[in-house]
């Protein structure tokens, strides 16, 4: 995608990026030393005021810890969304430690072990069901504690979502009960002690077609609402997903997001509120939340010309930069946004591939990008770097320092 949207998103100070206000070469003597990543304050709350204005008032907006559970950000969050989706105890306990009530607290993932559900139980959050299995020890744990465990089932649909980045639904899959197998998990529910709030259904990650997602959306009401008639009891939580994409490359385009906030409209006021009363109705967003706040920091250490093309290398690379070295998911390896972010108003000079300091080719993180005349000492800074970044990957490979994280 153009440089121009993901720089105004932040703004400038004295020709260099500013995150939070502050500029670059001030905020790195904040943080000691690159790489790093930074979040901008303003760019989340600015995210959650849009989507409280186009989604329909009554849909409660949840975050996808999974997306980026730095402490900070989370904590900045649970101000700010109505509840919290975790994967992990780790995770959860995250959660917990911010202002949000355990009720508002979901648990999703397959494999959660005996001794997670036992803490999940013991925290009072909502546990979505994978499988018989897990319905089995949350049962167990909630005998043993005392405790009626809240539970609700998740759904693995019988249709797919076309153009998403991972397919979470449709077909063979280790997520959620199978659809045509929910009204036999749901009798064998009703027999144990469970406090059953309702389903989960999603689809599909990383979605830029706003008509696909509202597709999506509408088969996915009515696969709720054909199980709520199998329920035991009135259906009190209806988790639609997300699955909003953002931008990433030159020839994507952002999200319409009016159009999916008129269709939820609809869904909402024709087909849940009138057959599920008591639902509460809730979108589930990560990426679409954080993933345009966040930047990487890192520093030119050299700069080299081999047979014609020109390396810039850098301390960072693909150890906290999975996503952007094409390596998480990419079929054919693109460029995300990235610029020298202390000399953003010089011109361009010639096209120069930017690599990390690993002892591996992979760890390219910008092939043939048109930049200034970069310098030892220069500052490279990656867009769309707010979600999937520092936990998504390799940290560990080659031994490198941790990068520092930052909330501005």
């Amino acid at each position: 995608m153009s440089l121009r949207p993901v720089v105004a998103a932040f703004g400038s100070v004295d020709g260099q990026l500013a995150v939070g206000g502050m500029r670059l070469d001030r905020l790195t003597a904040r943080v000691g030393s690159t790489p790093y990543f930074a979040y901008d304050r303003r760019v989340l709350t600015e995210r959650i005021e849009l989507l409280r204005a186009t989604l329909p008032p009554s849909v409660r907006l949840s975050y996808a810890v999974k997306a980026n559970p730095m402490p900070a950000v989370v904590q900045y969050l649970a101000g700010l969304v109505d509840a919290l989706d975790v994967a992990s105890t780790h995770e959860m306990q995250t959660a917990l430690d911010t202002q949000m009530p355990p009720t508002h607290v979901s648990f999703a993932g397959p494999g959660k072990t005996e001794a997670e559900i036992v803490q999940a139980v013991a925290a009072g959050v909502t546990i979505e069901l994978e499988s018989a299995t897990e319905a089995g020890r949350v049962v167990c744990a909630g005998e043993t504690l005392g405790v009626r465990p809240r539970v609700a089932v998740r759904v693995n649909p019988d249709f797919q979502v076309k153009g998403s980045g991972m397919r979470l639904g449709g077909g063979p899959q280790q997520f959620g009960v199978d659809a045509e197998q929910v009204p036999g998990f749901l009798a064998e529910l009703a027999a144990a002690d469970l406090e059953i709030l309702g389903f989960h259904v999603f689809a599909g990650s990383q979605n830029l077609n706003a008509g696909i997602l509202c597709e999506a959306q509408s088969k996915t009401v009515e696969l709720i609402l054909s199980l709520a008639e199998k329920a035991p009891t009135p259906v009190r939580y209806v988790n639609l997903g997300g699955g909003f994409g953002i931008p990433y490359f030159d020839k994507d385009a952002p999200l319409d997001l009016a159009a999916i906030g008129a269709n939820l409209a609809e869904l909402v006021e024709r087909r849940i509120a009138p057959n599920l009363r008591e639902a509460e109705v809730v979108v589930e967003l990560g990426r679409y939340i954080v993933g345009e706040c966040g930047v990487y920091v890192t520093r030119v250490v050299d700069r080299k010309v081999s047979r014609g093309r020109t390396y810039v290398v850098v301390d960072g690379g693909m150890h906290h930069q999975l996503a952007a070295s094409g390596n998480f998911g990419q079929v054919i390896r693109r460029n995300y946004p990235i610029a020298v972010g202390n000399r953003l108003t010089e011109p361009v000079a010639s096209p120069a591939t930017v690599v990390g300091c690993l002892c591996t080719p992979l760890d390219l993180l910008g092939d043939d990008v048109m930049l200034p005349d970069v310098r030892i000492g220069d500052s490279i800074v990656m867009f769309q770097a707010g979600a999937y970044g520092l936990t998504a990957s390799p940290t560990a490979f080659l031994g490198h320092p941790l990068p520092s994280e930052v909330l501005v």
